[in-house]
């Protein structure tokens, strides 16, 4: 037999050769199929014990958002001081501006979250103030709710449905901590969408075919229509968390889940077998009709491959025979047309064999054409160095003229452009050190005091040993002109710029601040996404970034904040790095 194989042609060898495999994989696949359908039973239940699971784990997480979002209100220093100026303020005017202001407060946070109702504050003189749509609760729930909150001393209690109100809330006791105090200034009650909650959490997965159950000791909290699954009479969930039931003539998958987050919380759920099962069967014929699909399509391309393999082969071989002893630019090895070679591995060995081809003519041609590009380069070079020098030249007549002509403002502002043109255009070095940097700095300061006069005030706090780190070139300079373009020139009154250091124990950090206009945390979340569009064209903070990275690595850059109406403070982190 092996003697018959190795003497039958390429193509029979083959033709066989995938047949045999095609019969070797039928087998393998037939008998590991065979021993899925023992054991996918099983994994099915798992399954759905998990998908339990996960859902619960998801519940939980938006409700944790929840008592998050609770707690920023509570603590929220804003709402604080505004329920404290509402006790002592006496004026109804000024009580009517902080209400509006709480209540603008509370909308912001309400915006956040989809599953949020309404959020509402009552303040310690029983004042309310809501955003959201109101949930309607009688006296005695409401004085319940506050009682509740009141116990907790500050941390979040859940408010369960009842009869008289199915809708589940977070609440919170409002304590003073500006001076430590913990005095009560009311209480804040988030209003919780727990049927949206459920409802997308579950959705896409068999829990949505069937029925679910959320209790806590021995109320209900979803769902709130009273109409859900009797799971007290079920019995003992086994070791792997589900069991089969049978009602009324159908079986279910009944799996429970004790959650490990809030005390006394049990879930439950209740989907039909067949939801599941009916997937099953339809992957499975999915599975038969693509096998025999791909069986048939291989034994035809395995004939028809088997046919056509042997010609390329002997073609490429007449060509790589001629090869050595042929001209590359004749058209005889284009070999044949591209569209017309098959994906297989000899139409591969054509394609790399004419990619060879034409490699070599371009990189004959390539290198000749470098060789003139690099004649360019050197001669425009010679040429660009001609051009700074040229205008060195003028600015210094003009320095002169002005000298000369009792002009001393045009002076310097002359002789600070140059410097300012000498730092900019010099390509020597890179790293520059902070005492280099803030002369450039001062320069540019320089000619903006004639332009601004008083308008302009400029403060640098440093110290002698700080001027030695090591800095990219044009960083602080571009952040005073930014300043100066985005808070001086909006400005009617005098704007202070202040460039100062702060050393912390692994790094330096300079600080660009101003007293400015300011952004908004629109405005501010754009810059720090680099999304903020500028009429400048000047060097942006991305650009700052970026070379910061370079000279010292990811751990090392800038850092942009902002207050609207207060001024911008961008913060400059590089390491310690005393240079000469």
């Amino acid at each position: 037999m092996i003697a018959i194989f190795r003497n039958l042609r390429i193509k029979h060898k083959v033709f066989s050769l995938i047949s045999l495999i095609m019969i070797i994989c039928f087998s393998i696949t037939y008998f590991s199929v065979q021993y899925a359908y023992s054991i996918y039973d099983e994994q099915l239940y798992i399954k759905s014990s998990q998908v339990l699971d996960l859902s619960s784990n998801g519940i939980e997480n938006e409700l944790k958002k929840i008592e998050r979002l609770s707690f920023n209100v509570a603590t929220d220093i804003n709402i604080q001081t505004d329920l404290e100026e509402l006790n002592e303020t006496a004026l109804d005017y000024q009580k009517l501006i902080i209400r509006n202001a709480i209540t603008d407060k509370l909308v912001q946070y309400a915006g956040y979250e989809k599953y949020v109702y309404s959020i509402e504050i009552t303040d310690a003189d029983g004042n309310e103030f809501a955003a959201g749509q109101r949930v309607v609760a009688t006296n005695e729930k409401i004085a319940a709710i506050r009682k509740e909150a009141q116990g907790g001393a500050g941390e979040n209690r859940w408010i369960y449905p009842d009869q008289e109100n199915t809708t589940m809330a977070a609440a919170r006791q409002i304590r003073s901590y500006k001076t430590f105090d913990f005095n009560n200034l009311g209480t804040v009650v988030i209003w919780v969408r727990i049927d949206q909650i459920v409802a997308d959490i579950i959705a896409g997965s068999e829990l949505k075919k069937g029925d679910m159950v959320i209790r806590a000791g021995d109320r209900i909290i979803y769902p709130d229509s009273g109409e859900s699954i009797d799971v007290t009479g079920f019995g003992i969930i086994d070791r792997n968390g589900y069991m089969i039931k049978k009602v009324a003539g159908k079986s279910f998958f009944f799996s429970q889940f004790h959650s490990t987050t809030f005390e006394n919380w049990v879930y439950y759920s209740l989907v039909p077998f067949d939801a599941i099962f009916n997937k099953i069967i339809l992957m499975k014929q999915i599975l038969l009709i693509s096998f025999i699909a791909s069986l048939l399509i291989l034994l035809g391309l395995a004939v028809k491959f088997s046919r056509s393999i042997t010609k390329p082969m002997d073609d490429l071989m007449a060509k790589m025979k001629e090869f050595p002893k042929s001209d590359l630019t004749q058209s005889k090895f284009e070999i044949v047309e591209v569209e017309l070679l098959p994906m297989d591995e000899v139409g591969q060995l054509h394609r790399t064999f004419r990619m060879m081809i034409q490699q070599i003519n371009e990189l004959i041609t390539e290198n000749y054409a470098k060789q003139l590009t690099i004649r360019d380069a050197q001669f425009k070079a010679l040429q660009a160095q001609i051009n700074p020098h040229f205008l060195y030249n003028t600015l210094e007549s003009i320095n002169w003229l002005a000298k000369g002509n009792g002009q001393p403002q045009i002076s310097k502002m002359v002789e600070s452009l140059g410097f300012l043109l000498r730092n900019s255009i010099s390509l020597q070095d890179t790293l520059i050190t902070v005492k280099d940097e803030l002369e450039v700095v001062l320069n540019y300061i320089t000619i903006q005091k004639f332009r601004f006069e008083e308008r302009l005030q400029f403060h640098m706090e440093f110290l002698e040993p700080i001027g030695h780190h090591r800095i990219p070139k044009l960083t602080l300079q571009p952040l005073v002109e930014n300043a100066i373009h985005y808070a001086l020139e909006p400005m009617i009154e005098p704007c202070t710029i202040t460039i100062r250091a702060v050393e912390e124990p692994s790094r330096l950090v300079l600080i660009v601040e101003d007293n400015g206009p300011g952004m908004t945390p629109e405005q501010l979340d754009q810059v720090r996404k680099g999304e903020m569009r500028t009429a400048s064209k000047g060097i942006g903070l991305k650009n700052i970034e970026e070379r910061i990275v370079i000279a010292f690595g990811e751990t090392y850059g800038i850092q942009v904040d902002s207050e609207h109406g207060k001024g911008t403070r961008i913060s400059i982190y590089i390491p310690y790095y005393l240079g000469g």
